[in-house]
């Protein structure tokens, strides 16, 4: 396998990695919370999480990847950068700036010159859903500024901001040999 090809299915996979880690989380969190709007959106994030692993997972067998092993996921890094969440509010405005970085990340993807369509089609199909997550979120962090305080909800995002833009300086800084072939479409968050 090329460099290139290499480079790809490593980035695949670390993709894949981190749809399952997203997904097992939110089934987790999904399974705690009483019935109500919150719990019926949960459930269907991490379906859509496992869908998206299973993108990854299909895009990959077309392209005649097998999966690589990745130790961690890019939300691995955020308890040590930010903290644990202690709430539904900080879990929600943790997840909110998480999945505006996936949205971006996909649209960094998305510039590279003659990209494969298998790989084109599978984010444009993950990103649909990813515009859905924030709506969402973005309606229940509303609804729980009732009861937290809008600035308090605003404070834990650009807590959690702040924690994120670390994160990715840090991400690029340790997978740039395998980031290589994006490198002109990875732009200062």
């Amino acid at each position: 396998m090329d460099r290139m090809n290499e480079q790809e299915r490593w980035i695949m996979s670390f993709y894949r990695y981190s749809e399952i880690t997203g997904a097992m989380f939110f089934a987790r969190v999904a399974a705690c919370m009483p019935a109500g709007p919150i719990q019926v959106n949960l459930n269907k994030h991490f379906a859509d999480e496992s869908m998206h692993s299973w993108y990854w997972t299909k895009a990959m067998d077309e392209l005649g990847y097998k999966p690589i092993r990745v130790a961690n996921a890019y939300q691995d890094a955020y308890l040590d950068a930010g903290g644990l969440p202690v709430n539904m509010m900080e879990i929600l405005a943790l997840t909110n700036v998480f999945e505006k970085r996936v949205i971006k990340q996909y649209a960094h993807h998305m510039r590279i010159p003659d990209l494969n369509p298998v790989i084109k089609q599978t984010i444009e199909k993950i990103v649909d859903d990813e515009k859905w997550h924030v709506q969402w979120i973005n309606q229940a962090l509303k609804t729980l500024a009732q009861k937290y305080g809008e600035d308090k909800v605003n404070k834990k995002i650009q807590h959690y901001k702040a924690a994120d833009e670390a994160i990715y300086q840090k991400f690029i800084q340790e997978h740039k040999d395998r980031l290589d072939y994006m490198s002109s479409t990875l732009a200062p968050a």
